[in-house]
């Protein structure tokens, strides 16, 4: 017999009897609202043109790269067979093949957020009641992918399923947005897609292709990009571009969060070395920090929100970037400093009335000593909510109790899924609202907050709070 797949309702709530309860209220009052998911990686086309998931490995597996990482790395699974790149050719054979090398490897899942997702996934979205095994990895996905060639599970009906108020996505600067187009003109859709303008590899000047990723800005905005001035002219109006098609947020990740200014001399003579090829790493980096901080000064033009996520090791498996390319789930948390390196751009603009800036990080380490107090003080601040790493339970709980002391509830940005897994964006917002309740619960019954008082918190982490923070 097949071992059941139990979903228990109390999941992830206090084992203490009372703080459960109270738990459970406050989860309640969280879950009467949508989901809000104001960064991600969802690719409008999949709304716009609705058409149906081919596959459950498609859908599920190869777009989830917090999955393949735990299947390569422990299970020892090469990550083309499960799909990756997303995109690359896979017939009905492959796709599930690659569907039970997943169910059998199921085991390495165990006590990982990974896990707690799919459960959820599995359960809530398509009523699985088995646990994945090899044994029954051909009939999970048979009822999968029979539910796949219904209207009900087409995107367009999954996100109001999944009720989702707001779904950004991700957004290269020179993109023509025509699925955000074609969503804002279709009479029959009635949800809200907004793209992110996405400017990081237009502000690495050491890059070798810089010229060429110039150039292309130059012809997007219809702007002479020979000097630094024109470059940020192309930026100044691509912005805009976005903003008019509903953007609210640029997305900014780089080695470090630095943003010292250059004098408009040096800037200009870093700018011609880097357009002719001839800029060092070091230099390049001078002048990224300089291209970082004007991306600040035209967000108190513009008013887009600045989201910062920086010391990311990016592709860190150099032989498998090579074979597979970019996102793949090779890309390893690195430790980062905010308090110095944000105060140039903090001291010009932090107190700005038109600017806001929403700080992630994978280094648990800032939390508390770095991002809560300058959230704290600086109106503009925000401390992103955990994600990437840190969007597993027990590490939403150490964020709020890092966090809350001197940032606040207030100065946070509610749950980022920065998801590419459509079908898991429920679940990994539940998770976050089931840690919040358990976090508020125990503050309850510590007498530290009043139980009106916790559930109206419980309430804003799911609406005023995210919506304030991104200006929606």
């Amino acid at each position: 017999m097949p071992t059941p797949l139990n979903l228990n309702p109390d999941r992830l709530f206090p084992s203490e009897a009372k703080q459960r309860e109270i738990a459970r209220e406050l989860y309640e009052a969280a879950n009467a609202h949508p989901i809000i998911s104001p960064h991600g990686h969802v690719p409008p086309q999949w709304l716009a043109e609705n058409t149906p998931f081919t596959d459950p490995t498609s859908m599920l597996l190869t777009p989830d790269h917090y999955t393949n990482r735990i299947l390569h790395g422990v299970a020892g699974v090469d990550l083309a067979d499960l799909g990756v790149p997303v995109g690359s050719p896979m017939d009905a054979h492959r796709a599930r093949e690659a569907w039970r090398i997943f169910c059998k490897n199921w085991w390495v899942f165990r006590g990982t957020a990974v896990q707690t997702w799919f459960e959820q996934v599995f359960a809530g979205v398509f009523g699985i009641d088995v646990r994945p095994s090899e044994e029954t990895a051909d009939q999970i996905y048979d009822t999968i992918n029979e539910q796949l060639q219904t209207e009900e599970f087409l995107p367009r009906s999954l996100y109001h399923r999944f009720n989702l108020a707001l779904l950004a996505t991700t957004d290269d600067p020179l993109s023509d947005l025509r699925y955000h187009q074609q969503l804002n003109e279709d009479p029959q859709w009635d949800g809200r897609v907004i793209p992110t303008f996405r400017p990081d590899q237009y502000l690495e000047p050491a890059r070798p292709d810089f010229k060429q990723l110039t150039e292309a800005l130059g012809a997007a905005a219809d702007t002479d990009i020979s000097t630094y001035a024109g470059h940020l002219e192309a930026m100044r109006k691509r912005r805009l571009f976005f903003k008019e098609m509903g953007a609210v947020s640029s997305d900014h990740s780089h080695a470090d969060a630095g943003t010292v200014r250059l004098s408009a001399k040096k800037a200009e003579k870093l700018y011609q070395k880097a357009l002719n090829g001839e800029i060092n790493a070091k230099d390049g980096a001078k002048l990224r920090r300089h291209m970082l901080n004007d991306q600040a000064r035209l967000a108190c033009e513009d008013g887009l929100v600045m989201t910062l996520h920086p010391a990311v090791h990016r592709n860190h498996d150099s032989a498998a970037f090579a074979r597979l390319g970019a996102d793949v789930g090779g890309d390893i948390p690195a430790a980062v400093e905010f308090t110095h390196a944000l105060q140039p751009m903090l001291s010009e603009y932090g107190n700005h009335e038109n600017f806001q800036v929403v700080v992630f990080t994978m280094d648990q380490d800032v939390y508390q000593r770095e991002l809560a107090p300058l959230a704290g003080y600086y109106p503009s601040v925000y401390v992103g909510a955990p994600w990437w790493f840190l969007d597993e339970a027990d590490a939403i709980l150490r964020y709020r109790e890092q966090v809350t002391p001197y940032g606040t509830f207030y100065k946070t940005s509610g749950m980022i899924d920065d998801t590419r897994a459509f079908a898991s964006i429920p679940a990994r917002h539940d998770v976050a609202r089931r840690m919040d309740a358990r976090y508020l619960a125990r503050m309850v019954a510590e007498h530290r907050l009043e139980m009106d008082e916790a559930r109206e918190i419980a309430v804003d982490l799911v609406t005023t709070i995210p919506s304030r923070a991104f200006k929606l």
